[in-house]
């Protein structure tokens, strides 16, 4: 999946994942934007599958890791530099969380309260 969301960026056409067009990660981020808890799965984009975290118990369907997580590797993969391709996010390039004011704060006490957002889905 990353390898997929880098491509507009591999090739030279975004100089980061934000920017580029026509990706899910685009996507994703845009809503992460403009959510209060961009970790939280019911404020994820509705048409794509959700980042669920890692709860240990009653898997709900999704992807098995945060949002915030997948963005921080997209963005680390994105900075190396390959031989065999054009472009990488340029390394004095801010954070992704950072850019995308995404509050680290706000990050570390949902994800230290992640599995309570699933209460919900153990009582079924």
């Amino acid at each position: 999946m990353a390898y997929v969301d880098l491509n507009p960026v591999r090739a030279n056409m975004a100089a980061t994942p934000e920017k580029s067009s026509h990706t899910s990660v685009q996507r994703r981020i845009k809503k992460a934007k403009s959510s209060r808890q961009s970790n939280h799965p019911s404020q994820q984009t509705k048409d794509l599958l959700p980042f669920v975290g890692n709860p240990r118990q009653n898997i709900p369907l999704g992807i098995q890791m945060k949002l915030t997580d997948y963005l921080e590797l997209v963005d680390w993969t994105g900075r190396i530099i390959r031989h065999d391709k054009r472009g990488a996010i340029a390394q004095n390039t801010a954070a992704i969380l950072d850019r995308l004011g995404i509050d680290d704060q706000q990050w570390l006490a949902m994800a230290e309260h992640f599995e309570d957002c699933f209460q919900h889905l153990r009582r079924r």
